[in-house]
């Protein structure tokens, strides 16, 4: 079974990061969350405590054995510094840049757009958004940068702008690995 993974650093934003593994699970995608340290306890920018499925070492031993497929999804939820640490982790940027190159789905809400996506190569003309004033990054980089749209989903892109969009992210999320069908069906069982 494909195994998808949210990546977690010190200062995440917590719904950007619960809500979407939440749909992910809902939606039957066998979802992983890895902090990008050696500790399993990562803490949000509100200081709330998550424990990692997996901590770097043991995510890196995982994809050794099993690789990532290419039609995992990585995501990255946003957040500060947690966008900011996410980004300086140069193996995780390197994982995903090799990712999107491979078409696989590569998902990140509010600052992550811009402060992670914004570091891999061939995001010139595609449709993306960002946390209100982290497009500057984007738009240098050749992205569309749309400021009215909650979620954007461009082929194996998937960007959304915030905290409040964190639910229909991960439905994008599971449209996406999963078919509409299944994204419907999650939301109509959370009353959505």
């Amino acid at each position: 079974m494909t195994v998808n993974y949210l990546f977690l650093a010190e200062g995440f934003e917590i719904a950007e990061a619960m809500c979407p593994v939440d749909m992910m699970t809902r939606g039957g995608l066998k979802t992983k969350t890895v902090s990008i340290t050696e500790e399993h306890l990562v803490h949000s920018s509100h200081g709330i405590g998550i424990m990692a499925d997996l901590n770097w070492d043991e995510f890196m031993e995982e994809i050794e054995t099993e690789g990532i497929d290419k039609h995992s999804v990585l995501a990255f939820p946003g957040g500060m510094p947690g966008s900011t640490n996410l980004s300086e982790k140069k193996e995780l940027i390197s994982l995903a840049q090799n990712h999107f190159d491979k078409g696989g789905i590569t998902a990140a809400i509010c600052a992550a757009p811009s402060v992670v996506l914004g570091k891999l190569n061939g995001l010139k003309g595609r449709r993306m958004c960002c946390y209100a004033g982290f497009e500057k990054t984007l738009e240098d980089a050749g992205a569309i940068v749309t400021v009215n749209d909650g979620v954007v989903v461009d082929r194996n892109l998937i960007t959304s702008r915030g905290a409040g969009h964190a639910i229909a992210f991960g439905l994008a999320i599971v449209a996406a690995a999963a078919g509409k069908d299944e994204a419907e069906r999650v939301a109509k069982a959370i009353m959505l």
